[in-house]
């Protein structure tokens, strides 16, 4: 690639530095263009076995009876993602909204949520009821319900992300007691320094317990994880995955909405749960149409390349300039989640603004730690972004502890990350910010 500085508001040596990550990531990008057109292949043969037609991008009003561009979509959703029946709907706000919907669908007081990845991400712990406030557990969460919860992480390796599976069974034995269980698995990292939960090793894992224990339920939160791979956990026989429109399947036109995806007793589940027994996924209009949806799920894999493009050009590039990237550039990712430890808050409001700056939207403004709902820490987050919090465009936040990491996802366009890591190099450098161990 042949780029003149003249054409760029960046630094020299900033330039030379993006152009020597861009010639040795070629292979990485070529290989993630194969993913893209095995992805893009597959959902092309999803529209054209769900017969899809303009007809389906029609709005609806009232209870929404009959509403063909719904039932479309969601025919859709199960052919992409290789489940047996799925529910798709704009009246979930996020992820975290969907996951609340699908956990009170499958359980019921005196059951038992086990988490096999650890601790689940901040906004979903009051949910639960295991970060409780000042007067305990939330009546309305899980605990308040007498859901019981426990955890292990017998499906994470922070080190390599591989999984001794003989080891992952015994665990395993130790903690599920009961029929009555819920497994959840939380495939991106969060806010940790673990690695994203492999479809490799999601495949081991749904053949120990269809193996062992068949009619323990499982649960997975796939957000920043959809079309990373060729194929999606409701194909390996998980009961419920789970996601959000406005991170990677909505490929960043659709709006709001979430979606699960499995057989269709469990999502009927989730559905009575979203809306009222006896009327689950027969109810639910959107006055507003369906093109979004429709056209964000057909772009999505070629969105989702482009963000695995940046977020490995991000790691490199940042490598370079000697901060610790996990993971590295040339790793196999199952989500589209960079971390970057920039090391000091300084640096990590740098890196904060530097993205906003170069964001579409909103570029004028400068983002600050705040208390955000949901969080037990200050976090800063930029986000400039054409619909709000969408995770599938570029957007850079983290908690405000040490070690000061900063998750850099999305990215409509590998040429937007690319730039917004530039100006980030040259922000932190005129600011006299460098890693531990370089001056």
């Amino acid at each position: 690639m042949r780029l003149h500085q003249s054409r760029f508001d960046v630094s020299k040596g900033t330039l030379e530095l993006a152009l020597e990550c861009i010639a040795e990531l070629e292979d990485v990008w070529n290989r993630i263009d194969e993913l893209v057109f095995c992805n893009q292949v597959r959902v092309l043969e999803a529209f054209g076995d769900t017969r899809i037609s303009l007809s389906h991008m029609w709005p609806s009003t009232g209870y929404g009876y009959g509403d063909t561009g719904r039932d479309g979509l969601e025919r859709l959703f199960a052919k992409v993602f290789g489940g047996e029946s799925a529910l798709v709907r704009l009246a979930w706000t996020s992820g975290t909204h969907v996951l609340k919907t699908a956990l009170f669908g499958l359980l019921r007081p005196g059951d038992v949520l086990l988490s096999v990845t650890g601790t689940p991400y901040e906004t979903l712990r009051p949910v639960i009821g295991i970060e409780p406030g000042e007067n305990g557990p939330s009546s309305n969460s899980l605990a308040g319900l007498g859901v019981r919860y426990r955890e292990c992480s017998c499906l994470v390796d922070f080190e390599s992300g591989l999984i001794d599976s003989s080891e992952m069974e015994n665990v395993l034995a130790e903690h599920i007691v009961e029929d009555n269980t819920v497994i959840f698995i939380q495939r991106s990292r969060g806010y940790s320094s673990r690695k994203t939960i492999s479809m490799e090793s999601m495949r081991t894992f749904m053949e120990i317990l269809n193996r062992r224990w068949p009619n323990v339920l499982t649960l997975v939160d796939n957000c920043y994880c959809e079309f990373t791979h060729v194929y999606e956990p409701p194909s390996l026989g998980v009961s419920i995955t789970a996601g959000s429109l406005i991170k990677n399947p909505g490929g960043g036109l659709a709006s709001t909405g979430g979606y699960v995806v499995g057989p269709e007793k469990y999502v009927d589940l989730v559905a009575e749960s979203l809306y009222a027994p006896g009327l689950g996924k027969e109810a639910g209009s959107n006055p507003y149409g369906y093109r979004d949806v429709y056209q964000g799920v057909f772009l999505a894999p070629k969105v989702v390349g482009e963000a695995l493009k940046g977020a490995c050009f991000a790691s490199l590039f940042f490598s370079r300039l000697g901060y610790k990237t996990d993971p590295g550039p040339f790793e196999s990712r199952g989500d589209i989640v960079q971390q970057i430890d920039m090391e000091t808050p300084e640096a990590l409001i740098a890196l904060a603004k530097a993205v906003q700056a170069a964001s579409p939207v909103d570029s004028f403004v400068s983002p600050e730690p705040w208390d955000m709902p949901g969080y037990a820490h200050k976090v800063i987050m930029a986000a400039g972004t054409f619909v709000q919090g969408s995770s599938i465009e570029l957007s850079c936040d983290g908690p405000f502890i040490p070690p000061y990491s900063a998750y850099l996802q999305g990215g409509l366009t590998k040429e937007h990350v690319v730039y917004a890591c530039m100006k980030a190099k040259d922000a932190l450098d005129e600011l006299g910010i460098a890693p531990a161990g370089r001056t």
